[in-house]
């Protein structure tokens, strides 16, 4: 029986992850394996639950798994384990991935990408937070639907959840009223309060919804904050993407990589006839993306679906999960979970599990 176990382990070695490009017994993939009677059982542990790609994986594992002599059946468990990123140290040490989403200018919907990255990751089965770090204008209680403060206990906040996302804001301090008049420094020591006086947990991935623009705080949160990676949204317009360069080069200034672009707004759909039109223009960001080289995730269209999910406290992908723009944000958010792998894998240099199947 060893001898088919060792057959069906180097068939499942030919079967490779098409964006670290490495056979899935390499990595650590295959847990769990187990031949009984003509029958193959496995686990396929997936480096993000939301993997593009998990279905053509798991086809190709039953594929080869079924090719091998003496197997009649195969059982395949998918499951999903996000790998640790760089050790942080005391900062966040619950959390695998910090993400900062950040944008040039103000106006291009960064915070509804943050949202419903957040929401689209939970969805899928990963643990996710999102911290609000646009204290002037937080956004993400209404966007979230959660207007409460946090409550205290071990000298820590308690993020509240909303859709399986955990959340922290200055929203939820201040009255939907009250205007947030404080200088560089009061801002900076808030947004460290957000990082280390908050019980984050367990986190597979925290996402920062940073302030818009390429200032001081946006500079010293950056460079404060241990973070993975950063997704930099924008409008397809000129004057966006001019303020795009400008946040491209103050993350690659703090040493923050950038694991892309996102063109938000891209194309109206009518809601009634569907017509599409590009009152913004179309396709700036993925040429910008090409011209300072870095990816390009994808085009976000505008639809009012979005606008009334935000404003009722339920991300389009959770209230309209049929929509286009619900179906682009979940393709996004694929997008940055492999772009988060990749980056943990070059730093790391480790698979998320050692060949043999046993969890590292």
């Amino acid at each position: 029986m060893s001898d088919t176990v060792d057959r069906v382990r180097a068939a499942l070695a030919t079967v490779q992850d098409p964006d670290l490009h490495r056979d899935l017994v390499a990595l650590g993939m295959i847990r769990d394996l187990v031949v009984d009677g003509g029958t193959a059982r496995f686990r396929l542990v997936l480096t993000t639950a939301a993997c593009p790609v998990k279905k053509e994986l798991e086809a190709q594992c039953r594929a080869v798994v079924a090719a091998v002599p003496g197997i009649a059946a195969v059982e395949v468990t998918m499951d999903a384990e996000v790998p640790k990123g760089l050790d942080k140290g005391d900062v966040l040490p619950g959390v695998r991935h910090l993400i900062g989403v950040g944008s040039g200018k103000g106006g291009v919907g960064k915070s509804t990408v943050a949202a419903n990255l957040a929401c689209a990751l939970a969805r899928s089965g990963a643990r996710v937070g999102l911290m609000d770090a646009d204290i002037y204008g937080p956004s993400v209680p209404t966007m979230m639907g959660v207007n409460e403060p946090p409550l205290v206990e071990d000298k820590k906040l308690i993020p509240p959840l909303a859709h399986g996302v955990k959340l922290m804001s200055m929203g939820f301090m201040i009255g939907a009223r009250q205007a947030v008049i404080w200088r560089g420094p009061m801002l900076q020591g808030a947004l460290r309060q957000f990082l280390s006086d908050v019980a984050w947990g367990e986190l597979d991935y925290l996402f920062i919804d940073l302030p818009p623009g390429t200032g001081d705080v946006q500079i010293s949160l950056a460079q404060g904050a241990p973070m993975a990676g950063a997704v930099v949204v924008s409008t397809p317009q000129a004057v966006a993407l001019a303020d795009v360069r400008r946040s491209v080069a103050m993350f690659e200034k703090v040493n923050v990589p950038i694991f892309g672009i996102v063109e938000n707004m891209s194309t109206y759909i009518c809601p009634k006839c569907g017509h599409e039109d590009d009152i913004f223009g179309h396709g700036g960001a993925e040429q910008e993306a090409i011209e300072t080289k870095v990816p390009f995730l994808g085009r976000i269209p505008i639809e009012p679906a979005v606008r009334e999910a935000g404003d009722a406290g339920v991300p389009v992908v959770l209230s309209h999960p049929a929509s286009r723009s619900a179906q682009a944000f979940v393709a996004l958010a694929e997008r940055v979970a492999a772009q988060v792998s990749m980056a943990a894998w070059a730093k790391t240099g480790t698979p998320t599990a050692s060949p043999t199947g046993a969890a590292t």
